[in-house]
């Protein structure tokens, strides 16, 4: 590849990195890392890019989904459990609606980092550094705890080892088995009408499954019945981290980062002179790129081109996160530019930044139905200009929280000091994601 090699972004702009006070202890840990084993493998992700290329003919759909910024202190089985079950559930309604299959990329086993809006904080008159997640410094606002620690890249590693492990045990091991959908019922869909749908759903599925069964088609002799194909993601902010995970594959001699299946670049780092995008140019991994109301279509061409030079199918994938009442000032033009360039790419909608507010409470907070009508409008964008609206990216969990308001729920202002957990931005609760797949699916049903 033309002038690049794992270390070149060093040499680029690198914002939203932090400046660590010891580098002799940023060195060791970096090359602590680079002897560990991969987090995923070159496999996998060629898996994953073989069935993006689908999603980008129009013939699959996108779900990527999970924290914002995952935890060393929410890390638990259940957790864990509990948003593998909401995305295979919402996958269920998704393809119902859409006919289509669902590719499944959970934000998880990586998600430790976030950019800020602003580098430090100022609390009862002192000013510290921004909390950056957890695999840089901790959120509490504490001088010592608030210095970045290149420690922590170590535990967030274990951590997404352990994670790893186990959604494959979920994934390979019975659990996703369709015999079981009835029984990934939770709380939040014992009552209610979208819980009856879903009910109804399931018991749909279970009679065909019966009829199979009866043609001798089990999920003891068939194994798509039994298990799903689950990746991973996050984005690819904190470098070092990146690039002690970046490894040849032995089988392929080509290049990829093995901390996750899917990376994506932010909204914040996505120039041209990026040290994030020089990064990931010269890896194998199907790539994100976040595109918000500052994207300049012939930029993000660019862009593009230094990601993707050859045009390959399932390489790129652009999140678009514009807020809902301005999706129609920036999307169209963009679809349109993409489609001039001849530019092969997947479309997916991120409906949660662009619709962050601050709460009467004075949390951060995002309202269901602004969400909703993001993704509304992106579908019809989508619909007049001939293209695919191929994804939905959502911040979400399997617990029942009270971050963003409104849904089924009915979850007010004053709701939300009750289960406020995130480190970072609002979260969707399991019952407003599954709310969400059926009118996501009720919309995409309704699209030619």
């Amino acid at each position: 590849m033309n002038n690049w090699n794992i270390d070149s972004w060093r040499s680029r702009q690198a914002k939203h990195i932090p400046v660590y006070p010891d580098q002799g202890k940023l060195k060791e840990v970096e090359n602590t890392l680079k002897d560990f084993p991969p987090l995923v493998f070159a496999g996998e992700v060629r898996s994953l890019k073989n069935s993006l290329s689908e999603v980008a003919d129009g013939n699959a759909f996108l779900l990527q989904g999970g924290d914002c910024a995952e935890s060393f202190s929410e890390f638990h089985a259940d957790n864990i459990r509990d948003t593998f079950r909401v995305i295979l559930q919402m996958a269920v309604i998704l393809t119902s609606g859409t006919k289509l299959p669902i590719i499944k990329v959970g934000r998880m086993a990586g998600q430790f980092a976030k950019p800020r809006s602003n580098p430090s904080e100022i609390n009862n008159g002192q000013k510290l550094p921004s909390y950056a997640g957890d695999i840089i410094n901790g959120i509490e606002f504490d001088a010592n705890k608030r210095k970045p620690e290149p420690s922590r890249m170590l535990t967030a590693y274990s951590q997404a080892a352990s994670t790893l492990n186990l959604l494959r045990a979920f994934a390979d091991g019975g659990y996703a088995d369709l015999r079981h959908v009835q029984s990934w019922n939770m709380g939040f869909v014992k009552s209610g009408p979208q819980g009856e749908r879903y009910r109804y759903l399931a018991e749909e599925i279970q009679k065909s499954l019966h009829f199979m069964d009866a043609l001798g088609i089990s999920s003891e002799n068939t194994p798509q019945l039994r298990t799903v194909q689950y990746y991973t993601s996050h984005e690819a902010l904190l470098l070092p981290f990146e690039e002690a995970l970046t490894r040849v594959d032995s089988t392929s001699g080509m290049i990829y980062n093995t901390s996750a299946h899917f990376l994506w670049i932010g909204d914040r780092t996505r120039f041209i002179d990026s040290a994030h995008v020089e990064f990931c140019r010269g890896i194998q991994n199907p790539l994100g790129i976040k595109c918000g109301p500052s994207s300049d279509p012939d930029e993000l061409v660019k862009i593009i081109d230094i990601l993707n030079p050859m045009n390959e199918s399932g390489k790129i994938t652009l999140i678009t996160r514009f807020g809902n009442g301005s999706v129609e000032k920036f999307l169209p033009k963009l679809i349109r530019k993409i489609t001039e360039e001849g530019k092969n790419v997947i479309w997916s909608c991120d409906p949660m930044h662009g619709n962050t507010m601050k709460s009467n409470s004075g949390k951060k907070t995002r309202k269901f139905e602004n969400i909703l009508g993001e993704v509304k409008s992106n579908i019809d964008i989508h619909k007049s200009e001939g293209s695919h609206a191929g994804g939905i990216h959502l911040e979400m969990t399997g617990q029942n929280v009270t971050e963003c308001i409104g849904g089924l729920d009915d979850i007010s202002d004053s709701d939300l000091n009750d289960r406020y957990h995130t480190h970072c931005d609002p979260r969707l609760n399991a019952n407003q994601a599954i709310e969400m797949a059926f009118l996501i699916a009720d919309q995409l049903s309704n699209t030619p």
